[in-house]
């Protein structure tokens, strides 16, 4: 008698986990990246980290702007930015404004993979100088956590208070309400997006810039002017919302239409055509008779 035979797949690894995840390992010695699994199992945006495994895997000296960016990535510049600032706060990201030894100022990036850890290597020298290399930095905290975190035994002249944010204007506080603006003026700016699917603006936005345009209005410009006008020539990227740039091609002061006459000027009286009673030829005269040439012959005849 033949010995049973079973067809049940055969049990799996002792050690393997029965759900989830299993990693298939394979060791590489070129073209590869480490991070640290703080930064790659960060919670909250996948761009964030993206971006942040992006910036770590470029040598020195890459761009790393919002425009270099967005070339690479398919999100938008908002994603981007927030990314870059979601990065810096958290401690991964440096941007310096430093001053080299002929004076220059220049704004250099730096990416830690550790917040707040040394780099690893000095950036390369230029022609200028090298900058002084950074001081490390954790990274950012507010309010009350940020003094509970600073030591007793600190120095008094390092402790440096935060200067007070400046008043915001006038003109932020008491925004002019939508309601109040020009009709005309906001539907100039409400019809922007169909020109430009990027100048979306919000009810705030519009609110600030509605003044202006019913100023350009007023000063006898067509709506389709005043859309030419704030569409030409934008930049390919908004590294900030484009109410910026409207707002200062709105600064300009516009040129009033020239006024013209309401009667348009009369046109010249066409002297009517008229046959000559001596030669009966074609002649252009207010009241008829004979024509030049008959009126010059008539005393040589009369001398004859």
């Amino acid at each position: 008698m033949a010995d049973p035979q079973s067809n049940a797949p055969s049990r799996a690894d002792a050690g393997a986990p029965t759900s989830g995840v299993i990693h298939v390992r394979t060791r590489l010695t070129a073209d590869f990246t480490v991070i640290s699994n703080a930064l790659a199992q960060r919670r909250g945006s996948a761009v964030t980290v993206g971006v942040a495994a992006y910036i770590s895997s470029l040598p020195d000296g890459s761009s790393v702007t919002i425009p270099a960016l967005c070339k690479h990535f398919s999100e938008g510049e908002i994603l981007i930015s927030r990314a870059l600032r979601e990065l810096e706060a958290a401690g991964y990201l440096e941007r310096r404004r430093e001053r080299t030894s002929t004076g220059h100022v220049r704004t250099r990036t730096y990416f830690y993979d550790v917040p707040g850890g040394d780099p690893d290597t000095e950036p390369d020298p230029d022609p200028d100088g090298p900058p002084e290399p950074p001081k490390p930095r954790g990274p950012r905290k507010q309010g009350a956590a940020a003094a509970a975190v600073t030591p007793a035994s600190a120095p008094a002249e390092e402790m440096v208070a935060a200067p007070a944010p400046a008043p915001a204007p006038a003109e932020a506080e008491a925004p002019v309400p939508l309601v109040d603006a020009d009709p005309r003026a906001v539907a100039v700016l409400a019809g922007l997006r169909r020109v430009d699917p990027r100048l979306i603006l919000s009810a705030q936005e519009t609110a600030r810039l509605a003044p202006a345009v019913a100023r350009w209005l007023a000063a006898g410009l067509l709506p389709t002017h005043i859309t030419d006008h704030l569409t030409a020539r934008l930049p390919d990227y908004f590294l900030t919302r484009p109410v910026g740039i409207l707002a200062y091609r709105l600064k300009e002061t516009p040129l009033p239409v020239p006024a013209t006459s309401a009667k348009p000027a009369a046109r010249p009286m066409v002297v009517p055509l008229r046959n000559c009673d001596g030669c009966d030829r074609a002649f252009r005269s207010a009241e008829p008779g004979r024509c030049r040439d008959c009126r010059a012959g008539d005393p040589l005849r009369a001398a004859g």
